[in-house]
């Protein structure tokens, strides 16, 4: 996924209401970006870090800038959580995913409950597989973690996924990490442990959860292999 414009770097006053970011540009004019990240962002808000934003085309648009990436730790980490949803299927198609190979078609946004919808359902020869995309910027000790806030959206997304299983289909989990500094993966128990323990029961019930690093820069944030889960 190539951003569709250069991104612009500036330094981080503050993160505040969840969606809203201070960011200090080269210039020293300070504008106010829109944050999609919901989490806690642990680790990824401490002022005085450098970050690129992005710059709307819609000039109706009531925030113009989109706060993208950050640095910390030494790492550019991807803070947008709607690009996983982007990366997860152009890396599908193009191969990336092994685990996910041979089929023919891509949904998005597929409802599989009455008050649930899954990311992806991918359909071909051999059956659907149901996908929820989950964005990973937590590190812990070099291991990246999920999620970085207590999440029942998440948990309900595992319950989900299982049920899909049992009745026949293929369900699969892509933990999309945006950090290129993490060689393994892990729940963060020690934020949500229900989620833990429900990711445990979901793979012990056939689910597939793969973690795939990504390579993240100020030009553009791809896919590029599965790192290690340890439960």
């Amino acid at each position: 996924m190539r951003f569709k414009s250069p991104l612009i770097r500036g330094t981080l006053v503050q993160r505040y209401k969840r969606f809203l970011a201070d960011i200090r540009l080269a210039d020293g004019e300070v504008v106010t970006a829109h944050c999609t990240n919901t989490g806690s962002m642990m680790g990824c808000k401490e002022p005085g870090s450098a970050v690129y934003i992005s710059r709307s085309e819609n000039l109706n648009r009531k925030l113009l800038y989109t706060w993208e990436l950050i640095k910390a730790d030494n790492t550019w980490i991807g803070i947008n959580t709607l690009h996983p949803n982007k990366l997860v299927p152009e890396a599908v198609e193009a191969g990336v995913i092994e685990e996910l190979r041979g089929y023919e078609t891509i949904r998005r946004e597929v409802k599989v409950s009455a008050h649930t919808r899954l990311d992806l359902c991918l359909a071909g020869s051999n059956g659907n597989c149901f996908v929820e995309i989950k964005n990973v910027t937590l590190a812990v000790n070099g291991t990246a973690a999920f999620p970085d806030a207590i999440s029942e959206r998440g948990t309900k997304h595992l319950r989900e996924l299982m049920r899909l299983k049992r009745q026949g289909h293929r369900a699969a989990l892509v933990f999309v990490i945006q950090r290129g500094d993490c060689d393994r993966f892990r729940p963060a128990d020690e934020i949500d442990k229900e989620y833990g323990r429900w990711l445990r029961r979901a793979i012990k019930a056939g689910v597939e959860a793969l973690p795939y690093r990504a390579k993240v820069t100020a030009k553009e944030i791809v896919l590029t292999e599965r790192i290690t889960i340890k439960l």
